[in-house]
């Protein structure tokens, strides 16, 4: 029960910032063809009303996980809630070409909170999960900001390719891949996760490594854009599929005792 508890309580915390973001953002999003859909920009839904929604999610998931649940989790909760909607929505999304970079902590911050949720503190293994997340982001959304950028640019909105142009993001999407890589496969070697994650790691690596470069070498045409578009992609199935490996990995080594 406690830990359904726990995973409702960090989506609707998901959801509450979403909401918020939406509620701040309803300028930029009706400037972008890939939010122009959004509910307040088609006038489905007010701002107001958006932000009275997104705090009424907030605060109930916030005091529901750290009444039944912990307080540190709570703590932890709020505090995402916070850095994404203050830290990164109202003031880096629109100020710097790093939004993505530091605001990335926020949604890199979820296992920590599931962390402190099933155990009430804090630990490495859940800094480890932290930093693969925090990693992945910028490649993920670079990528799509190479193939959104006129979106970016009409809304003003400071991504990297709008600031610093495309073949100097392309570059930093490659360098933070090698990060990201070298990161994931780390607790393996670490001790701390077992080998089929660690070989798991490595191979969708090598997947993300390809992409990258790929992206680095197509800058023209219609080359570039597919590139973009296949690295976003496969972005998002590199981290669902990292992760459930590791789900799996520690449900198997829970259920082999049991077993033998």
């Amino acid at each position: 029960v406690l830990a359904i508890t726990s995973i409702l309580c960090i989506a609707v915390g998901g959801g509450a910032s979403g909401a918020l973001n939406m509620a701040l953002e309803g300028d930029i999003d009706a400037l972008m063809t890939r939010t122009a859909n959004r509910p307040i920009p088609r006038g489905r839904v007010m701002p107001g009303e958006a932000m009275a929604f997104g705090l009424t999610l907030a605060f109930f998931s916030v005091m529901t996980l750290g009444i039944l649940v912990n307080w540190v989790a709570g703590a932890l909760l709020a505090f995402t809630i916070f850095f994404y909607v203050v830290i990164y929505t109202m003031w880096l999304k629109r100020w710097t070409a790093q939004n993505i970079v530091i605001g990335g902590a926020a949604g890199a911050l979820a296992p920590v909170v599931a962390w402190a949720a099933a155990t009430g503190s804090l630990s490495v293994e859940p800094i480890l999960l932290f930093l693969i997340i925090f990693f992945w982001t910028p490649p993920h959304f670079w990528a799509l900001a190479l193939f959104r950028n006129e979106d970016y640019t009409r809304a003003g909105v400071p991504m990297l390719p709008v600031v610093a142009g495309p073949d100097a993001t392309r570059l930093q999407i490659l360098l933070y891949t090698i990060l990201l890589v070298a990161i994931a496969a780390a607790p393996w070697p670490m001790g701390y996760f077992d080998a089929v994650y660690g070989v798991a790691s490595l191979i969708l690596g090598a997947g993300m490594l390809w992409f990258a470069v790929d992206i680095y070498r197509h800058r023209t045409g219609s080359a570039a854009l597919r590139a973009t578009r296949r690295m976003f992609g496969f972005s998002i199935l590199y981290l669902f599929a990292l992760f459930a490996i590791l789900l799996l990995e520690v449900v198997v080594k829970a259920i082999l005792p049991l077993i033998w």
